[in-house]
């Protein structure tokens, strides 16, 4: 009698299991938003020129914000941005003030797990960035720029719907600096940019 009872017991164990696990494969239809705190780091030392001269932007931490969409088990978009970084900069060594730096980019995501029990769910993108600089020296301008922007990222499953989530992604950011209308230089960003942080799914 302990035997038969037993058996549905353990059948009815594994199902649920099974049913866990399979609640957090990624699906077509499924929908995110991602939160969390972030790094940026222009590439390279010399960043640029102003007037002339070598311009060193500096390294920033801020927000971070991330929607996306499956359209099937393995392929998304995704629309990211984060809070504006406020990056220093300097000239010779000395302070010349600081620039505004809010980045917003659309991506194309490819999920290799999607539809797969796993928990890992890693990720890897392609798309277009766009940055938009304010708050400049006084007299200088900063132009607003495009470029293309790549990045890998992974969720972990804490629930089916809680993840944490790490990413690094990098952007080809070179923009134009104006005075007067006459560009007067070049600011090459090219930031890579590392975080972390929690997906919600629905």
């Amino acid at each position: 009698m302990r035997t038969t009872r037993l058996i549905p017991a353990i059948a009815l164990a594994a199902g649920c299991t099974f049913a866990s696990q399979a609640a957090l494969a990624y699906g077509a239809g499924d929908i995110f938003v991602r939160g969390g705190i972030a790094k940026t780091e222009p590439e390279g030392s010399d960043n640029g020129n102003l007037g002339g001269s070598e311009l060193t932007i500096e390294s920033e931490r801020g927000f971070t914000y991330g929607f996306g969409y499956l359209f099937t088990d393995r392929l998304g978009v995704e629309l990211n941005g984060s809070e504006k970084f406020e990056h220093g900069l300097t000239q010779g060594g000395a302070s010349v003030g600081s620039v505004d730096r809010m980045p917003v980019n659309l991506m194309a995501n490819y999920y290799p797990l999607g539809g797969l029990d796993s928990p890992v769910q890693p990720y890897a993108g392609v798309g277009v960035n766009y940055t938009r600089f304010s708050g400049e020296p006084s007299g200088v301008d900063v132009e607003s720029t495009y470029g293309a922007v790549g990045q890998l990222g992974v969720d972990l499953a804490v629930t089916r719907n809680l993840m944490l989530n790490g990413f690094a992604n990098y952007a080809d950011v070179s923009a134009d600096i104006e005075s007067g209308g006459t560009q007067i230089g070049e600011a090459e960003v090219d930031p890579v940019t590392v975080g972390g942080g929690v997906t919600y799914r629905f």
